[in-house]
């Protein structure tokens, strides 16, 4: 099933326009990231979703219900974590709007704990936030064994 802009919507009918933003690669180690290419205001709609609805997750998808998720490997699949997020997903209203200001050539990060209950794989956080977990999971799982290493290691 997909769910994609396959006609020529109104202007501002919100799916994902490629002058709002990019996917590039970020600094080593941290693959894919979306930048955008404009200014976004606090509170505004930046993007509906589209993609395809698939009965598994994978490392690009997001859940809209358990055993429900959305790949799309041209917008909001590459969108980065941070523990300290500058965008909110919403899967039941299939929209990403911004928590706060975020200037163009900024990256638009949300929490996967925030829509993942379960993560394709977990990872170390390298956000650099103020608040950061250190250990990626999903929002039902515990810290792997891994994690807990990485976690002790850090200190």
């Amino acid at each position: 099933m997909l769910i994609q802009a396959d006609f020529t919507p109104e202007p501002d009918f919100g799916f994902p326009n490629p002058h709002d933003y990019k996917v590039e690669e970020r600094e080593p180690g941290k693959g894919k990231a979306v930048y955008a290419l404009r200014d976004y205001k606090r509170g505004e709609m930046i993007a509906r979703l589209t993609g395809t609805v698939l009965p598994y997750r994978t490392q690009h998808t997001l859940q809209i219900n358990p055993g429900v998720h959305l790949l799309d490997l041209e917008f909001v699949g590459y969108l980065a974590h941070s523990c300290a997020p500058n965008v909110f997903v919403d899967m039941q209203a299939l929209e990403v709007w911004a928590l706060e200001d975020i200037p163009a050539q900024g990256s638009l990060t949300m929490d996967y704990a925030s829509t993942e209950d379960f993560l394709y794989r977990q990872f170390p956080c390298l956000c650099g936030s103020s608040n950061c977990r250190g250990w990626i999971t999903g929002r039902k799982e515990r810290v792997n064994e891994e994690g807990l290493r990485h976690l002790e290691a850090r200190g």
